[in-house]
């Protein structure tokens, strides 16, 4: 019996401990305090709670999570606490289905299931959780709650929701102010968001300055996610070089958030293009960091695989590209975009057929549900491959689109192009029954009745270009452009008509009636030389007005006129003699060019004065070479060959010159 008194005291005091623990908020000694009570008595279900608080106090979500697990007697009221952790350790789904089982939810119940359901981007189910918890709870809650729901509806209000339109929202705190300009860059309104967001933070600088122990630093650590959502929103008006000094203003403070930092770093990517690819890379290294799959929404990982999948494409990485691609096409396989970074890089790698017959292949397992984007790519490279019927018969797959009057001007080229006129005036028939009986009150209509009309006269089918025109008069009888294309039609079928018609023209004075010809010559325009011929023509005036006396403007005119220099001819230049016609060639390509005159110390032999040469024969009795050739000499009874050659008269051989080696640098 005393023992058991001795217990029970010993527990009072651990409680004691533990209730004054916990009131202080030191969570490591109530963490051991209760592991005391536990040891005495391990059913004490109170202890049991204190501990699994101060576990999810700690952050040690896994060691409460698998306490609870280990002890479901002692944990069988404990399901906030389990989804608590569930919805921390990322393990969404099954932290809603535990809420979902939860038969009179508390408030605190409900708050966490709509974060949640936010969490899992179903939006409209936590924007019913959210404003039931406004119109029936009452707390010192009631502002983090409301900024929780203003955060629902800019969701709601990027997805088109009209529940979005519903609310409006308080602007008392900076974050409701944020969430406000989030709503309206969900609307598409961009000026207003830009501005809710300088407010947002005009508001949070507010907030701080009568805190004198915060820093700078901590400051701009606050308003690193508005000062990110203003870069997109100048992003999006074209303010690239202030998005861009925005974006990098916040990562070189290396903000702690590792979701926002992502963002930032795409958004950059976004900005640099094709250019700057090293510091893209870097940039989305940093988007594409391990841990943010729970930190970012589906549409935001989305957009950095595909800027990821792009920034390959242009770094010409077709491996890595085509992995990627085929990864985004299995997360989303209802888009295109997909499919057409395939074809794009098949296209860089100069393989066009191969990109066609993708692309065939795609639209064939599609079906009926195949894409125009597609369909307009695959014509575009069956127009850079040269076949015209192919992408003109693609462009005609294209349904109500191939109506409209831009892909009827491909289609009318490519037919006129290809040689079947009938088959372009066919495509203007086509769309122009189309309009009349789809959409009649639009413009698109009287410009295709006018081509079409136009196309029929050219090629000689004016009755059927009178009668489209006379429909298109009835329906506006005061368009002069329509009469006048009807008198020209008629020109070619009914003259008596077309003049009869040319009656109801206006007239030359009613149309010039307000025109001030004084008013157009005297306007000094900038274009071409229109100064100067008002000038010129002023002084025509002038001098018109007062023969005899210079004007201003003549006098303007003699000083600005540059005089002509006369050329300069040559020093003997005669008049009467015509000049030499080749004087324009180079000296040694006229017809009187003699050449060089030839050196005569060449014929002049080599050796020492008087000597003869030494390899000559003066034998007599044997004949030379030039007296068999010469048997009679110019002087007679004297033989040339029988006279010794002197030394001047001598020839000398040509020697063989020996190229000497140059000596070189040896390597």
């Amino acid at each position: 019996m005393a023992a058991q008194n001795k217990q029970h005291l010993n527990l009072s005091s651990l409680f004691t401990e533990l209730n004054r623990f916990g009131k202080a908020q030191d969570y490591e000694k109530a963490l051991r305090t209760a592991n005391k009570i536990l040891k005495e008595n391990p059913e004490e279900e109170k202890a049991f709670h204190y501990k699994v608080v101060c576990l999810i106090q700690l952050g040690r979500f896994d060691e409460a999570l698998k306490l609870i697990n280990r002890n479901p007697a002692l944990s069988s009221n404990f399901t906030f606490e389990r989804a608590y952790c569930q919805y921390r350790l990322n393990q969404v789904q099954e932290a809603l289905s535990t809420l979902r089982n939860v038969t009179n939810p508390s408030n605190k119940v409900r708050e966490l299931l709509g974060q949640v359901l936010y969490r899992l981007e179903r939006y409209s189910e936590c924007f019913d959780v959210y404003r039931d918890l406004m119109k029936n709870s009452t707390d010192d809650y009631e502002e983090e709650r409301e900024t929780n729901f203003g955060a629902v509806l800019a969701a709601l209000s990027a997805e088109n929701d009209p529940k979005a339109d519903q609310y409006g929202l308080r602007e008392e705190s900076y974050e409701l102010v944020y969430n406000s300009a989030c709503y309206l860059l969900g609307k598409g309104d961009f000026t207003g968001a830009e501005e809710k967001l300088m407010k947002a933070e005009d508001i949070c600088r507010k907030n701080f300055d009568h805190d004198e122990d915060t820093t700078e630093d901590e400051i701009d650590a606050e308003l690193e996610i508005i000062r990110v959502q203003l870069g997109y929103v100048l992003q999006m008006q074209g303010k690239l070089d202030k998005a861009a000094k925005l974006y990098n203003q916040v990562l070189k403070q290396k903000p702690a958030d590792a979701g926002m930092a992502a963002v930032a770093s795409n958004n950059v990517v976004c900005l640099n293009k094709d250019q700057n690819l090293f510091d893209s890379k870097k940039k989305i290294r940093l988007a594409t960091a391990d841990g943010l799959q729970h930190k970012l929404t589906s549409a935001q990982q989305s957009a950095i695989l595909l800027n990821q999948c792009l920034l390959h494409l242009h770094s010409n990485q077709s491996e890595q590209c085509r992995k990627l691609a085929n990864r985004l096409q299995a997360e989303r396989p209802a888009s295109d975009v997909p499919q057409l970074i395939l074809v794009a890089q098949l296209c860089k790698d100069k393989q066009m057929h191969k990109a066609e017959q993708y692309l065939q292949n795609h639209i064939a397992k599609k079906g009926d549900e195949r894409s125009a984007n597609i369909l307009l790519t695959l014509a575009q490279i069956q127009l850079q491959q040269g076949n015209q019927a192919d992408a003109a018969e693609t462009l005609s797959s294209l349904g109500a689109l191939s109506h409209k009057p831009g892909i009827v001007s491909a289609l009318v080229a490519l037919y006129a192009s290809l040689g079947k006129p009938d088959a372009a005036s066919d495509v203007l028939n086509k769309a122009v029954k189309w309009y009349k009986k789809h959409d009649p009150t639009s413009q698109d209509l009287s410009v295709l009745i006018r081509e079409s009309s136009q196309l029929h006269l050219e090629q000689g089918k004016s009755d059927i270009a009178v009668q489209m025109l006379e429909d298109m008069r009835r329906e506006n009888p005061e368009d002069m452009k329509t009469l006048a294309q009807l008198i020209t039609a008629y020109s070619q079928v009914n003259p008596e008509k077309a003049h009869q018609l040319s009656s109801e023209l206006p007239s030359v004075s009613d149309l010039a009636g307000d025109v001030d010809v004084d008013a157009l010559e005297s306007y000094n325009m900038s274009i071409g030389g229109a100064t100067k011929y008002m000038k010129k023509l002023a002084a025509k005036q002038d001098a018109a007005a007062t023969p005899g006396t210079p004007t201003a403007g003549q006098n303007e005119l003699s000083r600005k006129r540059k005089k002509k220099k006369k050329g300069k001819l040559p020093k003997y230049y005669d008049e009467n003699v015509d000049p030499d016609p080749e004087r324009w060639l180079p000296k040694r390509e006229r017809s009187t060019f003699k050449g060089r005159k030839k050196d005569k110390r060449k014929e002049i032999g080599r050796g020492p004065q008087g000597a003869v040469g030494g390899g000559q024969d003066l034998d007599a009795s044997k004949p030379s070479p030039s007296s068999s050739a010469h048997t009679q000499s110019p002087k007679p009874g004297v033989q040339s060959s029988s006279l010794p050659v002197g030394p001047r008269q001598q020839k000398p051989q040509a020697q063989q010159v020996k190229k000497k080696k140059k000596k070189g640098v040896k390597w």
